[in-house]
């Protein structure tokens, strides 16, 4: 499947390889775009996903930060880059931070990122999307108010960039630096 956003990049990518085609001295310039239209339509793929128990990835990468309550998971080209909400519950607050575009392997705070907050009777769980260098689109399909099931899709940031995800206090990490997490595996647990 692929994700919505994606279909209209596609669909222009086709119009220009038909049009390439129909032209024979373009003929080197129709491969190049037939490697692009490969490449956006596996940039885009919307897999489907098992939602595992406890708190869950809200997005595919390597997890390169954790302290505390906080873990961020670095997403490179090659990734699935369709975010999910980590738990179950209502959108409390969607925020919009402007920023500069930097290399999304750098953590710093002045980039440009979403900040989603989910409340529900466990706390407040804030999934942030952090627009890379190349990314520069952040893509958010929640607005406050809205319900939102665990594992279900929550945004997109196109292209390299990052995720990361603030627990309540009473949460413990399950998941340490280094390790590749896919949206929808377990992250966290609840400490009782």
């Amino acid at each position: 499947m692929i994700e919505r956003s994606g279909l209209k990049v596609i669909l222009i990518e086709l119009i220009a390889l038909f049009i390439l085609l129909l032209l024979p001295v373009f003929f080197p310039l129709a491969l190049f775009t037939l490697l692009l239209i490969s490449f956006t339509v596996f940039f885009f793929r919307d897999p489907p996903r098992v939602i595992r128990e406890g708190v869950v990835s809200p997005a595919d990468g390597k997890i390169d930060f954790v302290e505390g309550q906080r873990l961020e998971i670095f997403m490179s080209p090659f990734d699935c880059h369709i975010n999910r909400a980590p738990v179950s519950g209502k959108i409390e607050k969607v925020v919009y931070k402007k920023g500069k575009f930097i290399p999304a392997f750098r953590r710093e705070d002045s980039a440009e990122k979403n900040e989603i907050f989910i409340r529900n009777e466990k706390g407040t769980f804030k999934v942030t999307q952090i627009a890379g260098f190349f990314a520069r689109r952040i893509s958010c399909y929640v607005k406050e108010g809205d319900w939102v099931e665990k594992g279900e899709k929550i945004g997109m940031i196109k292209f390299g960039s990052r995720v990361c995800l603030d627990l309540p206090p009473h949460f413990r990490i399950t998941r340490k630096i280094g390790e590749k997490v896919k949206a929808g595996d377990t992250v966290a647990v609840e400490v009782q």
